[in-house]
């Protein structure tokens, strides 16, 4: 009897295990749904902004500004009948990718699709009426970059100032540039730089920013790649006098690339 009672107890003891293993297998079968994502707030999205908010600068670091609220991409609004202030005549071309969203000369992210250009000269911020001398089409525009660094052109527009003026298809077209207004005189004063390129090699733009260094010691040499791949040297000049710019322009000479005057601000 007491084996018996024995085999019994031992008997339900197994059972019970059995049943506990079977329980744990068909729960271990069930699929839980997974659990929501996590939203991301607004705050912290509108903090972050995407890769391409954020370019890399074509200059070195000591020559990037803050970045600056963009302007409005609608028609710049000039009083009627206004007198140029001056006039120049000449070559504009236009320029797009690869320089959309990096940053222009003044601190503001560059956007092909609003009403801005690149001028050498001209202080930044100025507005500028560009006409398109075969075609009569005109666009007004905002100074907001630096360039063309071209011989024989003295305007770069934007993709959409270039549509307006008939340059887009076209390329290049000889245009009247005029002056209507500038947040500072534009005939004294300024900051002032040589820019020296394009170099196709990082070694010939190196050799001739240290020739530069050993000649004038008291300028300061810069070198850096435009994103398109070639090199430029740029030569500040003690407190960016431009009486001493213009003559490193002059007296400056090299067998590959050109040298230019530029304001800085």
């Amino acid at each position: 009897m007491k084996y018996t009672g024995f085999v019994c107890t031992l008997a339900a003891i197994l059972a019970v295990l059995t049943l506990t293993g079977c329980g744990a297998k068909k729960q271990a079968r069930v699929a839980a749904p997974p659990p929501p994502p996590i939203a991301m707030s607004s705050a912290t999205s509108a903090s972050t902004p995407s890769p391409s908010a954020r370019p890399e600068s074509t200059l070195p670091p000591a020559e990037r500004k803050q970045e600056k609220i963009g302007e409005s991409t609608g028609p710049i609004s000039i009083p009627e009948p206004i007198t140029p202030l001056a006039t120049e005549t000449g070559k504009a071309s236009w320029y797009g990718p690869p320089y959309h969203n990096r940053r222009s000369s003044n601190g503001e992210i560059y956007d092909m699709h609003a009403l801005t250009a690149a001028h050498r000269t001209l202080p930044l911020g100025s507005t500028v009426r560009v006409t398109n001398l075969k075609t009569g089409h005109s666009t007004t525009v905002r100074i907001t970059d630096r360039g063309p660094f071209i011989e024989g052109r003295i305007v770069d527009l934007s993709m959409a100032a270039a549509k307006q003026a008939d340059v887009w298809q076209a390329g290049v077209a000889q245009v009247r540039l005029e002056v209507l207004r500038t947040p500072v005189p534009f005939d004294r004063g300024g900051r002032w730089a040589v820019q020296i390129g394009s170099f196709r090699r990082e070694g010939a733009a190196n050799s001739v920013a240290d020739r530069l260094c050993r000649r004038y010691k008291t300028a300061k040499v810069l070198r850096f790649s435009s994103p398109v791949g070639d090199w430029w040297v740029r030569v500040r000049v003690l407190q960016d006098d431009r009486k001493r710019a213009e003559e490193i322009a002059r007296d400056t000479h090299t067998s590959e690339g050109k040298i230019f005057l530029v304001r800085l601000d």
